[in-house]
């Protein structure tokens, strides 16, 4: 590997174009096949039944009358539940929370499931359903942060550190001419992709077979194999198409583990489709945070200290914590850093990792307080963050593998025109009258990857067929992985296969952290590879090929030839290469992982900088973003037009978070009162009046072979701070709570 790290790939006439999604026309005539839109023969409707409490016990379900229905063929709770094989308290996989599958007959959770009901028809178990009336006895409901007063909690599950610490902060602290201490709230958040869950389950003896939305086949048929007692090689989970999944389909989920166990029980294939409400519980979340930041300056402005304390729920069976305070770990070159996480135990379903987790809480507080650090010292916003600008990663002391943050801060800025900037607040209307602000923040991403396997077949034709079971949610990658398999192969695009979303494909790694077109795509250029120096290997040994006696040479293939690499005189055709050699075609394998000695010697990171514009009704405190340009580097760009509109759709959801997505809580059930879209508010096309994104170039040639991060969730992390920032600009008022509300700026 370091000597691929050595030597950049040289990239074809595929990538780097912005070629339309292959998948497109599909989804858009409805031709696309959704896990839902399965329907084997004898098939069974399932429907679980939501607890509606928060905390207590179910003392009674008149199973007796969901029997009678004619339509139900099974009612399945606590006291009739099948054995599991593996126990749900234990953790099968990387991405595993303990599931709630009907072990008792206490409730944690509203939301969780209390009973299943299976049908003949969708009608027959939702009215089955109904007719089980449970009734409780019940708690008091504890759902915001402030209703347990245990936040010595440190979490330890999902491998999230207790804290990190670097320097000597109290001295940091004392050291400091001029400080903050403030804190910020971030509220719950419920993923909502359009595509809710949903699973087939069908077995044929010890096999098992789902048709289920995964970001992550192999590692979910291993988890979905533990609780059933089988082996992960018994399990075929299909999934070529996802509605969307920001973090919550790379997990098993109580509700399709009790589908399966029905389908069974049953001997009949079963479906399982969440409701839009029943998303708003057993699926994940990212949990609400309390951040305490203190920052300190020196006389000339440089940072003496960042102190990041993070307070998250977690439910009170799992450890799952948003680890905000790690943002403030990369990005500022203070002297002494310190991070610290505390949990609060709530009735609540276990958080999860949502698009940007941590890293959008973390910093939407963290980028607010340095614009509050900054007007305390009287420093243009941009200036202070380029006075603190960070030339190793703070919190270790690593070279970076690669930072073109500078060139986002200056290309962003310009662009924007924020040279026209007043320092103080309240200076700007527009000719309606209307307050203008601008504000802005640094966003920053790890630079995740995965462990990945492909194969690549290429025959003398010219087409190509490339397979992995990758996971395409939405963000183009059949399109840019195909692209990266073209390139490797020197084949057209319109000549390649792409096969993905089944299992039984090479294992195609976690299509999550903005990481998949890196695992993926390193294992597709792996295969390629192999297939052109198999090929190239075939040709060396040929006495009548110019490639004669170049069998030490590296190989690789463009425009359908193969080249030695380095000398532009030495090619041969592939077709003549097959053909002398009398074959029909080659199949190579690949694999993809980031060496342990890569990560230990750099920091990786995406990084970025947005540039926010609001207006602000005087009277009437309605805010409305007017623009948004946001400037990143993420190393080499597949396709710029899928980069781009993921990184767009990353700061919409910067809008969503700053200005829209809360989770309100019944306070006497703890049920989520506003689990529809018409009460739990995100963007529409009226949100958004102005978005630019513009992409740095960036050469990374230490974070992976084809220099690839990542662009899906780093929209996030600089626009929510941006917004609140342009809000205060606007009217001179701090909010320290997201969303940011119109009685928030009122009451200011």
């Amino acid at each position: 590997m370091s000597d691929i790290l050595a030597r950049p790939v040289r990239f074809g006439s595929n990538s780097g174009q912005p070629v339309t999604r292959r998948d497109g026309i599909a989804k858009v005539t409805g031709a696309a096949v959704f896990a839902a839109d399965n329907a084997p023969e004898k098939l069974l409707y399932a429907v679980y039944v939501p607890a509606t409490i928060a905390r207590g016990r179910v003392v009674h379900l008149d199973t007796d009358a969901a029997k009678a229905h004619p339509g139900v063929t099974l009612v399945m709770t606590p006291q009739n539940r099948p054995a599991l094989q593996g126990d749900p308290s234990e953790k099968p996989t990387m991405f595993s929370f303990r599931v709630e599958v009907l072990q008792d007959d206490t409730v944690r959770y509203a939301g969780q499931p209390i009973a299943l009901v299976v049908g003949k028809t969708l009608e027959a178990a939702t009215e089955g359903a109904r007719l089980l009336k449970p009734r409780y006895t019940a708690d008091p409901a504890r759902t915001a942060l402030d209703d347990n007063e245990s936040f010595g909690f440190e979490p330890e599950g999902f491998g999230l550190p207790a804290g990190a610490e670097h320097g000597d902060v109290e001295a940091g602290h004392a050291a400091a001419d001029k400080s903050v201490d403030v804190i910020y709230e971030t509220a719950s958040q419920y993923h909502n992709p359009m595509e809710t869950h949903a699973v087939v389950a069908a077995w044929e003896g010890d096999r098992l077979t789902l048709d289920m939305p995964s970001q992550a086949l192999a590692m979910s048929c291993a988890g979905y194999a533990f609780f059933f007692g089988i082996p992960a090689e018994n399990v075929t989970l299909r999934s070529p198409y996802l509605g969307g999944g920001f973090g919550s389909k790379a997990i098993p989920t109580g509700p399709q583990v009790l589908a399966i166990l029905a389908a069974r029980e049953t001997a009949r294939p079963v479906k399982l489709m969440l409701t839009r409400q029943q998303m708003f519980g057993p699926v994940g979340h990212r949990g609400a945070t309390r951040q305490r930041l203190r920052l300190g300056i020196g006389a000339k402005g440089a940072l003496t200290v960042i102190d990041h304390e993070g307070v998250a729920e977690t439910s009170t069976f799992d450890d799952f914590v948003e680890p905000a305070a790690n943002a403030s770990q990369g990005l500022y070159a203070a002297q002494a850093l310190r991070s610290t996480h505390r949990a609060v135990r709530l009735d609540v379903g276990t958080p999860g990792p949502m698009r940007a987790p941590g890293e959008a809480s973390g910093s939407a507080a963290l980028e607010c307080a340095m614009d509050e650090l900054a007007e305390a010292a009287g420093i243009d916003p941009l200036e202070f963050r380029l006075l603190n600008y960070a030339e190793t990663e703070p919190g270790t002391g690593k070279p970076y593998s690669s930072k073109a943050l500078r060139d986002c801060y200056l290309q962003g800025a310009k662009r924007f025109g924020w040279a026209g900037r007043p320092l103080q607040s309240g200076q700007m209307r527009d000719e309606n009258g209307l307050l203008t602000g601008w504000g802005m923040g640094t966003a920053l991403f790890p630079c995740p990857m995965f462990a990945a396997e492909a194969t690549a077949t290429l025959r003398a034709d010219g087409t190509a067929l490339v397979e992995t079971s990758a996971a395409d949610m939405g963000q183009g990658a059949w399109t840019a992985l195909a692209q990266i398999a073209a390139d490797s192969l020197g084949v057209p695009l319109d000549r390649l296969e792409f096969r993905a979303g089944d299992s039984r494909l090479p294992d195609g790694g976690v299509a999550g952290g903005s990481g998949h077109t890196a695992t993926a795509g390193n294992a597709l250029h792996a295969a390629g590879s192999d297939v052109i120096a198999q090929l190239g290997q075939i040709a060396a040994e040929d006495k009548d090929s110019p490639l004669h006696g170049a069998g030490n040479a590296r190989f690789v293939a463009r425009d359908g030839r193969i080249h030695v690499e380095g000398d532009e005189t030495r090619s041969e055709a592939l077709a003549d290469i097959f053909a002398r050699a009398g074959k029909a075609e080659v199949t190579g394998n690949g694999s993809a992982a980031r060496p342990p000695e890569a990560a230990e010697k750099h920091a990786m990171h995406s990084h970025g900088a947005v540039f926010a514009e609001v207006k602000v009704d005087p009277e009437l405190c309605q805010m409305r973003v007017t623009r948004l340009v946001g400037a990143f580097a993420a190393g080499r760009i597949i396709n710029p037009r899928l980069a781009e509109s993921q990184l767009m759709g990353g700061m919409i959801w910067g809008i969503s978070f700053a200005l829209h997505e809360e989770a309100k809580f019944d306070r006497r059930s703890g049920r989520v009162m506003n689990a529809d879209f018409a009460g739990y508010h995100v963007p529409v096309n009226a949100d958004v009046a102005g978005l630019e994104v513009i992409t740095v170039h960036e050469d990374d040639p230490y974070v992976n072979a084809l220099g690839i991060k990542g662009v899906g969730e780093i929209g996030i992390t600089g626009t929510v701070g941006a917004i609140a920032n342009a809000i205060w600009h606007a009217t001179g008022r701090r909010i320290r709570r997201f969303p940011i509300r119109i009685e928030d700026l009122l009451n200011a």
